[in-house]
């Protein structure tokens, strides 16, 4: 939209998927099951999740996802239970966390920040880092626990469509 392409979905879609594994996710807008290394998308049933309060929180630092894929052990933890999106959320995890926060520590502060605040369901890190997300029971927790964290985080609050 911003660049008024007139192509259709799965020419954006290819375009996508050279910048970045999780690129054609957020083009796609939808619940979606990511394999391989998240590029290959299968969309999920997200019943329940519509309009659920999603926080994402930048701690101001960039990590290269060529690094943190370097300090990965390597070992495949095999592939996430087929349940549903929101028990993934909460019981999920992300195999290149570690390796993420020992370059940029300052991602487990946000991590540690969102995990302690009332009214939250899950807060993990999102793909290579840093930035985090957090899903809310309400907007109200949401909008509590954006209030509190430092100011020189970035922050984006929005729902799940």
């Amino acid at each position: 939209r911003f660049w008024g392409l007139d192509a259709p979905e799965e020419a954006l879609l290819e375009i996508a998927a050279t910048l970045g594994a999780d690129v054609p996710a957020c083009l796609r807008s939808e619940v979606a099951r990511g394999t391989g290394r998240g590029d290959v998308l299968a969309s999920q049933d997200g019943t329940g999740l519509e309009g659920t309060p999603l926080l994402l929180v930048n701690p101001g630092v960039g990590v290269s996802t060529a690094e943190v894929y370097r300090a990965w052990d390597g070992v495949d933890q095999g592939p996430m239970p087929l349940v549903s999106p929101l028990a993934t959320a909460v019981e999920g995890r992300n195999d290149l966390q570690e390796p993420a926060c020992a370059l940029a520590p300052e991602i487990r502060d946000v991590l540690a920040a969102l995990q302690e605040r009332t009214g939250l369901i899950a807060a993990k890190m999102s793909g290579s880092g840093a930035t985090c997300f957090a899903l809310f029971e309400s907007d109200a927790a949401m909008n509590a626990a954006a209030d509190d964290l430092p100011s020189h985080w970035w922050q984006l609050r929005t729902r799940l469509r």
